[in-house]
């Protein structure tokens, strides 16, 4: 799995796929949708489709697939490139979301929650294989939510496929075991290749679990939480975690058109932060935040 376009920009979101089987151009193909990674504070998410024609289920059956929760880092590897060299009668694609998107879009002032994000995304990735001519016939998802209120959504836009959505949908039907483990190989990888684009002094890279109740994975917030800039783009902001921890080890802030009359007990102001005269010297670089909005010094104000 060649992951280096995510390497290359991990802001957003980035979509992986295999070559089409010509089988799945011809034949009725089921199709099956599952998620890595929901729960992490750290890392992206990845939404992952398998698809194989309903004459070859079996086939995928007899590969053994199961739930990747329920499998060893090995086993899944194992699978993984098992259904790559099965290339002639499975397919897959994948949306891997950073966790910079998830968070900016939680946290928009139009508010996109997670469930509207994975649902979306998942509606996306079956559109996605059909618009690649896939005979998609019968589709198979892992609930996120109320499965009836989301098997609804997803049949009233895909009126002419029979689709169901159940809980615990990688543990019942193989062809979303298949994309549970597409999904959590994707994730693993991304994780442990992740391009920190911020620099980082001393940076540790054992985080743990990634999860939010981890003492390892706090540990690793609270070490490197910027007390301005807050955290890398490797975190999700939006988490109850990476708030609690913001609100104790970052600064406040006290914008310059508060009404507030000065108070010495209140935050400091943001200007506290940059120089107020003239600058002998020039940092070697401005920090990322300036440089992707395209920010220079002003010599006034």
């Amino acid at each position: 799995m060649d992951l280096s376009e995510l390497e290359r920009d991990n802001t957003g979101r980035c979509r992986l796929s295999s070559p089409v089987p010509a089988v799945c151009l011809k034949e009725p193909c089921v199709l099956g949708v599952d998620e890595a990674g929901r729960g992490p504070v750290l890392g992206p998410m990845v939404y992952a489709i398998c698809y194989c024609p309903l004459s070859r289920l079996a086939d995928l059956e007899a590969l053994k697939v199961a739930d990747s929760k329920t499998l060893t880092e090995n086993e899944r590897e194992r699978l993984f490139a098992k259904m790559e060299e099965d290339g002639d009668f499975v397919g897959w694609a994948l949306d891997v979301l950073s966790p910079n998107l998830i968070s900016t879009s939680m946290l928009g002032r139009v508010k996109y929650n997670l469930n509207s994000l994975s649902h979306d995304t998942a509606a996306g990735l079956i559109q996605y294989a059909l618009d690649q001519n896939v005979n998609v016939t019968q589709v198979f998802v892992d609930t996120v939510g109320m499965p009836e209120t989301y098997q609804a959504r997803l049949q009233q836009r895909f009126p002419g496929i029979e689709v169901t959505v159940k809980a615990k949908a990688d543990s019942l039907f193989p062809v979303v075991s298949a994309a549970s483990i597409f999904a959590k190989v994707a994730r693993d990888k991304a994780v442990k290749n992740w391009q920190f684009v911020e620099n980082l002094q001393d940076l540790d890279s054992d985080y743990g679990s990634g999860y939010p109740n981890d003492p390892k994975t706090k540990a690793w917030l609270r070490k490197h939480v910027d007390p301005v800039f807050g955290f890398p783009q490797f975190v999700r902001f939006s988490w109850s975690t990476a708030q609690a921890i913001l609100e104790k080890e970052a600064e406040d802030v006290t914008w310059e058109d508060s009404e507030a009359e000065e108070d010495p007990e209140r935050p400091g102001k943001i200007t506290s932060y940059f120089s107020q005269g003239p600058q002998t010297c020039r940092p070697q670089a401005p920090h990322r935040y300036f440089q992707e909005r395209g920010l220079e010094a002003a010599s006034s104000l």
